[in-house]
């Protein structure tokens, strides 16, 4: 039997988005327990991993150039790109904030409300939806970092000898679900002006009408 979904609802209630896409790709309290089991090969890595990420970013000018940018949280000294080095104060403050996001993605054993508010959130400090402190990184950046930061995480699992061959598929296999998860959540907050703006013209279109009828 089909299921209903309410596409409005899709980009009105977080939960409502999360269960729908979870019931398609098949995201289950399974996949949350690989994720925990893999913790404990990854956790020690985090910090390697993190490097990786930020080294990845400074290969090009145009994904360094968001880190001389103000964002949310960081009240210290920035330093310009000429001065920029991954050991400034606004990298390590950045480094931190990942290493925090990476240990509770893995260690996160119940996804309530309040743990899709923060990965909701990671979306939306990205985009120019946020004011003064609004950082606005263009979603292809967003898309090959994440890539590359599933990539680094498939690689630190697979080489590994402490699981065994189904423990590592159901590791990856859930990485890959996450990933998934969080680049729709990224998306949501994207095409916010998208959708306001078509339902402004919406509006609009409909004014013309009755004014002309």
């Amino acid at each position: 039997m089909t299921e209903h979904i309410d596409g409005n609802r899709l980009s009105q209630d977080l939960r409502y988005r999360f269960e729908y896409i979870s019931k398609f790709i098949n995201f289950t309290h399974d996949d949350i327990t690989a994720l925990n089991t893999s913790a404990t090969i990854v956790l020690p890595l985090i910090p390697v991993i993190v490097d990786g990420v930020y080294r990845k970013l400074f290969q090009f000018d145009i994904t360094k150039n968001f880190f001389v940018l103000r964002n949310d949280g960081f009240d210290g000294e920035l330093k310009s790109n000429e001065g920029l080095t991954l050991n400034s104060a606004q990298m390590t403050y950045r480094r931190d904030m990942l290493s925090g996001y990476l240990k509770r993605l893995l260690l996160q054993q119940a996804w309530t409300d309040d743990f899709l508010q923060y990965l909701s959130r990671i979306g939306r400090m990205h985009t120019n939806n946020v004011g003064p402190t609004s950082i606005n990184v263009d979603y292809i950046h967003i898309n090959a970092t994440l890539s590359y930061i599933e990539t680094l995480l498939i690689d630190a699992i697979w080489v590994t000898d402490n699981f065994d061959s189904k423990t590592k598929k159901d590791i990856l296999t859930a990485l890959s679900k996450v990933f998934r998860i969080q680049s729709d959540l990224f998306l949501l907050h994207y095409l916010e002006p998208l959708q306001d703006k078509d339902t402004s013209t919406t509006h609009q279109k409909n004014a013309e009408k009755c004014v002309c009828s």
